[in-house]
């Protein structure tokens, strides 16, 4: 999961494995498996940081808790 922060400054986790597609329009737009969509603060290529971050934990086995 990663941290994001809505367009009103809440954060959320996100499951990484829903993101179907990343768009930047003036806000970034991420659109999930089931066509939902959600507007994020951080641009794309954030998002895509996070995510590989993310995952080189879990296959390093050293994801935080």
């Amino acid at each position: 999961m990663i941290l994001l922060t809505t367009l009103s400054g809440t954060e959320f986790y996100l499951n990484a494995d829903l993101i179907v597609k990343l768009e930047a329009l003036p806000d970034t737009v991420i659109t999930l498996t089931d066509g939902k969509t959600m507007r994020v603060k951080e641009a794309p290529k954030e998002i895509i940081e996070r995510i590989i971050s993310y995952r080189r934990k879990i296959f390093v086995g050293n994801l935080e808790v």
